[in-house]
């Protein structure tokens, strides 16, 4: 293997691309994006609320999805960055991430897409009335979820936040997995976790950092608030250094596949158990017994996600090509156009339902229309939605003849 970036060992297999990552990536901005479709409609408190909200959306947002939708993300994100670091040295690899993650979340939290949510999250609750440039100036006053408006976290674009503070927090930790004597415990990690069951000793380390962010030492900071998509900080850095280990052992990939099925079925009991533990035993929703079951249900569904993405998600085609560079600039813009067309839909006397698919659709073809017509061919946009420079066709020498037609 050519070593572009760190010093690896000469027996390391050959980076190849994994297109189960690229897919999974892709079908997971999807979920998020249904996901806060339908947060009009459960019954927990959101930016914007319909007057019509179900039950059965709350099982389907705050009992289901939530318990592996983010997580998944820091997943794949550790998994991408055993690659980068791979194919870049350490100094690169923060340019890569300033430009990729911290570019678009400073965009996001000053230019329109997090001051916009906040603008109509305080018309909706009837605390302003005037005009978005008229409030602007107010967007600076306080810290938005401490009672005041300043996006400090991006609202949604948090995600980009914290996985640029855990890039600069586990750098150290990666560079040394990824040296002589690091990589092969790596291996050795990889070969314990080939035996029978061990894949799902990986909950381990979730569930601790579930538990430590419950911890009364932590209570009323920012790591133990469940405001980052259903979870607190911690474990997000957990399942960002599994994903990455699950990059550098290649026998740990394989058996995440062949337990695919298993991590279903341990997901579902899991599931079971600490619905039974919180609904009719009353043991509330941080307890240890929670946290265990929290971290084993969020491993196991994140077992048989990768799994069969693993098995069944090995090609590529134009559309992923697309979509994957799409996917960043999907997930910035999303949020923000959903509660501007939740916002105006939701004022029609429809049935739930049918406001949902107009949320969904509407959404979706706003959002494609912004990143096809402009983010994706205006140079400025791209850099700030955090792509990289669009390539030009390489012109042809005039010495070189123009192939007959």
């Amino acid at each position: 293997m050519t070593q572009t970036g760190n010093s690896l060992p000469d027996d390391r297999p050959e980076l190849t691309r994994r297109y189960d990552v690229d897919w999974l990536r892709v079908l997971g901005m999807m979920v998020v994006f249904l996901f806060h479709c339908a947060r009009f409609f459960d019954t927990d408190p959101w930016h914007i609320k319909s007057p019509r909200t179900s039950a059965a959306v709350s099982l389907v947002t705050l009992t289901v999805t939530i318990q592996w939708m983010m997580p998944l993300f820091f997943l794949l994100s550790g998994l991408g960055a055993y690659h980068a670091l791979c194919r870049e040295n350490w100094s690169r690899y923060l340019v890569l991430r300033v430009k990729r993650l911290l570019v678009p979340l400073l965009f996001g939290i000053f230019v329109f897409i997090a001051p916009w949510q906040v603008y109509l999250e305080r018309v909706s609750h009837n605390d302003y009335s005037g005009s978005f440039w008229s409030w602007y100036p107010h967007y600076f006053d306080g810290w938005f979820g401490f009672g005041g408006n300043f996006a400090w976290m991006g609202v949604h674009l948090w995600y980009l936040e914290a996985l640029f503070v855990f890039s600069l927090l586990t750098l150290p930790l990666f560079l040394f997995l990824q040296s002589h004597v690091g990589a092969r415990l790596v291996a050795a990690l990889s070969r314990l976790l080939t035996t029978r069951g061990a894949i799902f000793l990986l909950a381990v380390p979730i569930a601790v950092m579930e538990l430590l962010a419950n911890s009364p030492g932590l209570e009323g900071t920012p790591l133990s608030r469940r405001d980052f998509g259903g979870w607190s900080l911690l474990p997000y850095l957990a399942i960002f250094i599994v994903g990455f280990l699950l990059a550098g052992g290649q026998e740990m990939a394989r058996t995440v596949e062949r337990y695919r099925f298993a991590g279903l079925a341990v997901g579902l009991l899991t599931f079971i158990v600490a619905f039974v533990a919180i609904e009719l035993w009353g043991l509330g929703d941080r307890g240890i017994v929670i946290s265990i079951l929290r971290g084993l249900f969020c491993w196991a569904l994140l077992i048989a996600i990768c799994g069969f993405g693993s098995r069944h998600l090995r090609f590529s085609n134009g559309f992923l090509k697309y979509a994957n560079e799409a996917v960043l600039p999907f997930y910035i813009l999303h949020q923000t156009i959903i509660l501007t067309v939740g916002f105006h839909v939701l004022r029609l006397d429809i049935s739930l339902w049918l406001e949902y698919l107009l949320i969904a659709a509407g959404s979706f073809v706003a959002i494609m229309a912004l990143y096809e017509l402009l983010i994706r061919r205006i140079g400025i946009l791209r850099f700030f939605f955090g792509l990289k420079p669009r390539r030009r066709p390489q012109a042809v020498p005039a010495s070189q003849p123009l192939p007959s037609t």
